[in-house]
């Protein structure tokens, strides 16, 4: 029995860990493969465009893969999807014009979408007492993704900028494969018609206003996610301009990133909040992320990013610690509006910001590569006020449920 469970989730976590790996895999190369296709440098706003329409495409067809799954069941979406993205990536291996990258970009986001069924199926297999551990299994797999796509990535895309995505439609190809002939359907589709209200992305975004001192929580998230997205946006095109790295480097230096993070949000959150509580964790996250941030702006050699990238990462005892306090602005009732809201929150922040900070790119970039980082700071500076004002109302609520 204990086989027969494994399988699936074999091939449900190898599913997460290709779609990380699809996310990460054209960083390192996506500055040179942009260049190649429109035959100029001032590719920057390019980056923001591609990284934003994945995060769109993902943000308005994870609600309908959802909902599609429980209709039809999660076998054949997620099939389908698998389906969907060796093909993606066998069209952006060939795609000799700027629409058919965007196409093919658009392909990957949608079908990375699927994350939403693979969490559905692991819930459908999974006694209550394993689920805990299986989803932290589920975003290990999603972090060991992302470290892998960089760096391979980036050494692949050194051979030929082409290579990363015919390996990726090999795995894809191989996992379908696996999935068609191992993977079982994890529950009785309902048959019954799709409610369309109930696929709208934008929808939980109305619960702001209905939930008391939410306003502050979803700004500070809004802003740390995209204060997230300027790395991947800006990384690329900052280490090829900055220290003329190649593919293998700008990957390699992700990869370092996605590491440090990994180990510093498994093992730091938890006594950090303990030593200087949820409050003091967060603005220590921001301030350490602000340091690091300041020295890359200034660096003018490779070692020096990865010296400072453990502070760097840092960032990571914030976070957990914000989410904890986030959890207590709300009823216990509404635990699952919240988290759909501040899901909404993310993905609204990675379609926005990558446009901004490619834009700002375009403009900084012949002077002062370095310079965007000093934006990431800004924005960190905004977040400080609306933390103190989020923990400050989260207190007083706490307060409030006492009495």
């Amino acid at each position: 029995m204990a086989l027969a469970v494994n399988k699936p989730l074999i091939v449900i976590f190898t599913a997460i860990c290709l779609d990380a790996i699809g996310i990460g895999l054209i960083f390192p190369i996506l500055p040179h493969l942009l260049q190649e296709v429109t035959q100029t440098e001032d590719i920057a706003v390019y980056v923001g465009i591609m990284t934003a329409l994945y995060a769109a495409m993902q943000f308005v067809f994870a609600p309908v893969l959802g909902g599609l799954s429980d209709t039809i069941g999660r076998r054949p979406v997620l099939l389908i999807s698998l389906a969907g993205a060796a093909v993606n990536y066998v069209i952006m291996a060939f795609a000799p014009s700027l629409l058919l990258l965007f196409i093919g970009r658009a392909i990957a986001g949608l079908t990375s979408a699927n994350m939403s069924v693979a969490s559905a199926y692991i819930t459908d297999i999974s006694p209550a007492d394993q689920r805990a551990r299986r989803f932290g299994l589920f975003n290990a797999m999603f972090g060991a993704g992302f470290i892998i796509g960089p760096v391979l990535g980036g050494l692949l895309g050194d051979y030929w900028l082409r290579l990363p995505f015919i390996a990726a439609a090999v795995l894809n190809a191989c996992n379908l494969l696996l999935a068609l002939f191992v993977l079982p359907e994890s529950r009785t589709p309902s048959r019954q018609q799709i409610d369309l209200a109930e696929l709208n992305p934008l929808r939980p975004l109305k619960w702001i206003v209905s939930m008391k001192g939410l306003l502050p929580i979803v700004s500070v998230y809004f802003v740390f996610s995209a204060a997230g997205e300027s790395y991947g946006t800006c990384w690329a095109l900052w280490g090829f301009d900055t220290f003329g790295w190649n593919g293998f480097w700008i990957g390699l230096s992700l990869g370092t990133f996605g590491i440090c993070q990994t180990v510093c949000q498994a093992f730091l959150p938890g006594p950090a909040t303990r030593l200087l509580g949820e409050r003091g964790s967060v603005m220590t996250g921001i301030a350490c992320a602000s340091i690091a941030l300041l020295v890359m702006a200034f660096a003018n050699q490779g070692w020096m990013i990865f010296a400072i990238m453990p502070v760097f990462t840092l960032v990571g005892i914030g976070n957990p610690a914000f989410q904890a306090l986030a959890t207590r602005q709300v009823e216990p009732d509404r635990q699952g509006e919240l988290q759909g809201l501040l899901a909404s929150t993310v993905s609204l922040a990675s379609i926005i910001a990558p446009l901004g900070f490619s834009s700002l790119y375009f403009v900084t970039r012949e002077n002062w590569p370095g310079g965007i980082w000093l934006s990431v700071i800004g924005l960190y500076a905004i977040a400080v006020p609306l933390v103190l004002i989020s923990t400050r109302t989260a207190g007083t609520l706490q307060t409030e449920n006492a009495w």
